[in-house]
């Protein structure tokens, strides 16, 4: 699939303004407020480095993204490009369009953000909310997807905790996918259970919706517009922070004959919040009560 630290494949799914990037280390407490961590608007005021600079190849700081997954795992049936002339990426009035589209060899390009690299360098949170706006592609074969991974150094990591928030399959029109993992290097050990969300037809490209999921040490409860639409009980694996990443691929299996070309991807912003691990019985699960744009 592709999330997976290992290029293990999507049947997996079936068996079940900062100048230096940071973690934010949770403490144990019995506090259940919530702090930011990133408030990513793709502005002048919010990005680290000016607009599109936010953004590099492959580095952390002072851009808060890179353009790739930290482990060089591409996915999909695009390859996803560089922040550069030409490239899927624009920022616009508060908007990051991520576009696939061909070039002139007739292959298909697209793009990625990923609030880390293969240091471990990287922006995330264990315990808090994590929240995505944007406004879906329409069209066959559009594979556009907000989730998280584990921010830790890439070589030697294992039994890393995925949380795909939202993953929408164009062909489907009226509903998206969420997913947990859990990934080993040995494929034995793979783990993972999914939810298929259903919506009103067409609702997820005709406007901007919401995407979110709370983390706390009991579970990871998905919302979608503020509203809780599935939950699961957090892996024993959620061992340290998880940092967010956002694309556009294409394919996952489906054909991309009918793909429109070329097809955008509209995120308005990325929200983190963190929050402690609060007490026993858990935090209430749900965004924040205060203002999130």
């Amino acid at each position: 699939m592709k999330k997976s630290l290992f290029g293990l494949s999507a049947a997996a799914v079936c068996i079940l303004g900062i100048s230096v990037a940071r973690a934010v280390a949770t403490e144990t407490s019995s506090s259940c407020e919530f702090h930011p961590v990133m408030m990513e608007n793709f502005d002048e005021e919010t990005a680290p480095n000016r607009r599109i600079e936010s953004i590099s190849s492959h580095r952390i700081g002072p851009a808060r993204w890179t353009a790739h997954t930290p482990w060089n795992g591409d996915f999909g049936d695009a390859t996803f490009g560089n922040p550069e002339p030409g490239g899927p990426f624009k920022i616009n009035g508060g908007i990051l369009s991520i576009t696939a589209s061909k070039n002139l060899e007739g292959r298909w390009t697209s793009g990625l953000i990923a609030a880390a690299d293969a240091t471990g360098a990287g922006t995330g949170t264990r315990y808090g909310y994590f929240e995505v706006r944007m406004k879906m592609p329409p069209g066959p074969g559009t594979w556009p997807a907000f989730w998280l991974a584990a921010l830790k150094p890439v070589a030697g990591s294992d039994g890393n905790v995925e949380i795909d928030v939202i993953e929408y399959y164009g062909r489907a029109t009226s509903d998206y996918q969420a997913v947990v993992h859990v990934w080993y290097k040995d494929p034995a050990k793979n783990r993972g259970q999914g939810q298929v969300i259903t919506v009103p037809n067409n609702s997820l490209v005709n406007n901007y919706h919401t995407f979110g999921v709370d983390v706390s040490p009991q579970a990871i409860v998905f919302f979608h517009d503020g509203k809780k639409v599935w939950s699961q009980p957090t892996p024993p694996e959620l061992d340290g922070p998880l940092y967010p990443l956002v694309n556009l691929a294409l394919g996952s299996g489906w054909p991309i004959d009918q793909t429109p070309n070329p097809s955008t991807l509209l995120v308005d912003y990325v929200h983190v919040f963190g929050r402690d691990a609060g007490p026993p019985e858990g935090c209430p699960a749900g965004p924040p009560t205060s203002p999130r744009r």
